[in-house]
Formats: C-alpha cells, sequence, structure tokens
C-alpha cells in the first residue's frame, strides 16, 4: 500500500490477462477465433465469427457478429479452415478424450 500525507490508499489490482484463441484464421474481413475449453472429458473446441470493418465515424476498427450477402462464401470458408484445424488437434488426443470416447471418422 503506498502513502500520501499520511493516508494509506490501496494499489489497484492488476487486471487479469485476457484469454486469447487458441488459433484464428482470417480470410479478408472474416476472422474466425477458436478457443479451448478444458473439461473433464478433455479440450473441447468453440469457435467465434467475426467480420472486421473500420467505422467511418471514428476510423477505429471494430467487430461485427453479421455478415452481407457478398461475405457468406469467405465465412463458409473460415468454417471449413476452422473445422481442419479443430479435427487435426482432436487427432493428437488419445480416443478416450474424442467426444464420445470413439475414434470420429471424418
Amino acid at each position: 500500500m503506498a502513502k500520501t500525507n499520511g493516508a494509506t490508499q490501496a494499489r489497484p489490482a492488476p487486471k487479469p490477462e485476457r484469454q486469447r484463441p487458441a488459433h484464428e484464421v482470417r480470410l479478408g474481413r472474416i476472422k474466425g477465433a477458436i478457443w479451448a475449453n478444458t473439461t473433464e472429458q478433455g479440450v473441447r473446441y468453440g469457435v467465434t465469427l467475426s467480420r472486421i470493418y473500420k467505422d467511418q465515424e471514428s476510423g477505429e476498427w471494430r467487430n461485427s457478429a453479421s455478415f452481407g450477402r457478398d461475405d457468406l462464401l469467405l465465412v463458409g470458408k473460415v468454417c471449413e479452415l476452422a473445422l481442419l484445424w479443430v479435427y487435426e488437434q482432436t487427432q493428437s488426443q488419445s480416443p478416450s478424450q474424442t467426444p464420445d470416447g470413439d475414434d470420429i471418422p471424418f
């Protein structure tokens, strides 16, 4: 604790580090973030999709979870690449760590 003019002040606690994705797939403005969640059954993966755009008023880069017609093919391709990455990761796990304990055919 720091002292200022004889008074004791508490220092703010450091911010906890933000969780980062296990992997990211990006094609143009479309990004897929792959998240690893450790469970009793092993690691489970989830994917969030976003579209990156530049705000015209502030000039800052932002994310959106909505996609236009012209984005949809890239969304599909990002999903395919994310699936392949997750599949490769789960192949390195033992069969007892895969979702139903079975080898997943691809």
